[in-house]
């Protein structure tokens, strides 16, 4: 029996009406997947911290996918939109080193790690629990030091702007700019005294390796100062330990003062040059299974040496400073450090701008976890700490020649 004609006409509108549920719902799904570059950077971003983040439990306390979700539901139709998305997407995770670096903080750090850097030379961290913006250490000779700035001075503000507001990369970057240029930096020094500052900012030449010979008494030694942990760091200290050898030293001063870290690579090498064999340190990646670094079988330097450390020293200095007090390398003199135990990897995105990724946390060879707790040394100098380590009138330096030259009488009389 043929169907009715009304029954067609019936399946025929049937048809359609499937047909155009069909176009209403596949059309805007295909044409979502047409992202814009904008869109596109914050995918990206996304995608890199997902797969390499420490702690990916942590995503799930923070609705991880929905935030991407929520970021790409914002009109992003510029390479400001994608930042702005991006940081907002990054700030539940409640990591203050996992974060956006804008196409000019990324070629300022980029540029730090060579060893050059124009502004007034602060070296600056985030405080825990407050998140507050301080000083991990000045740099020698920079504008900031001649000032009188202090390792543990809160940054309050940056040309007016507070820098709660700015956060941490946005206050290194207003401190940054053209040589000749100034800035009016307000900090509180640790005593809690209020200071507003005119600085002019200028190139500052980091040299992140300084070395001397001492004669005390009549010993001769060697000091050994360490800035920063740049690329051309470790064979610069190669170097020098060369020198000093070559000059006949019975004795190192190594000095991590105000060292506020830097490129990991660049500290494990130097460890490398003073350890024979011994364990460095143990990362932790997100696997949570540990890689230890152990140092070669050489050394570079093998004798008797102390180590200066205070409140600035931190990150890639914190991991050898760790290192050679529970390796009983070397003895640490001076105060407690900052305590930074995280580790960060730079990923470029591609269109100037780049992350910082905590991407593995480290312990000492003794497996000790310093985040937010630091190195307590083993002997606590006395007196005021010096503004200019490694100059005229530093006290603490002072302090260590005398223990060195004891220890070296001493080990002079256990032999004879």
């Amino acid at each position: 029996m043929s169907p009715s004609p009304f029954a067609t006409t019936q399946r025929c509108r049937g048809l359609a009406l499937t047909l155009a549920l069909l176009l209403l719902l596949v059309g805007p799904a295909r044409g979502a997947l047409a992202l814009s570059d904008a869109q596109q950077l914050v995918v990206e971003a996304w995608r890199l911290v997902n797969q390499s983040y420490v702690d990916p439990e942590r995503f799930e306390q923070v609705h991880w996918k929905r935030l991407r979700q929520k970021a790409l539901e914002q009109p992003i139709d510029s390479s400001a939109a994608a930042y702005g998305a991006i940081e907002t997407m990054l700030a539940p995770l409640g990591d203050p080193y996992t974060r956006l670096l804008r196409p000019a903080d990324y070629s300022d750090l980029q540029s730090n790690t060579q060893g050059t850097v124009s502004g007034v030379g602060l070296q600056l961290g985030l405080r825990s629990p407050d998140q507050q913006v301080v000083v991990i250490a000045p740099l020698d000779g920079s504008p900031a030091a001649e000032a009188g700035i202090t390792s543990g001075s809160e940054v309050l503000a940056v040309n007016g702007r507070p820098s709660e507001a700015l956060g941490l990369e946005g206050t290194a970057s207003g401190l940054r700019g053209p040589s000749g240029s100034e800035v009016l930096v307000k900090v509180a020094d640790p005593s809690g005294r209020v200071l507003e500052l005119s600085l002019e900012r200028r190139q500052v030449d980091l040299r992140p390796v300084r070395s001397k010979r001492l004669r005390s008494g009549s010993h001769t030694l060697g000091y050994l100062r360490i800035t920063q942990f740049a690329d051309p760091v470790p064979l610069q200290v190669h170097q020098a330990l060369d020198e000093l050898n070559e000059k006949g030293i019975e004795a190192l001063i190594l000095d991590l003062r105000n060292n506020s870290g830097g490129l990991v690579s660049a500290g494990l090498a130097v460890a490398d040059q003073l350890l024979a064999g011994a364990p460095i340190v143990e990362t932790q990646a997100r696997d949570g299974i540990g890689s230890p670094v152990v140092a070669g079988p050489a050394q570079v330097y093998g004798g008797p040496m102390l180590t200066l450390v205070n409140g600035g020293t931190a990150s890639a200095s914190e991991i050898l400073a760790g290192a050679l007090q529970d390796d009983r390398r070397s003895a640490l003199l001076g105060s407690r450090t900052f305590g930074k135990g995280v580790i960060q990897s730079l990923i470029p995105l591609g269109d100037g701008s780049g992350l910082a990724v905590t991407v593995a946390r480290y312990l000492t060879p003794a497996g000790r976890d310093i985040q937010n707790q630091g190195i307590v040394p083993d002997t606590t100098l006395s007196g005021a700490e010096p503004l200019n380590p490694g100059g005229e009138d530093d006290g603490w330096l002072e302090q260590a020649e005398r223990l060195l030259v004891q220890q070296l009488d001493q080990d002079s009389g256990t032999e004879g």
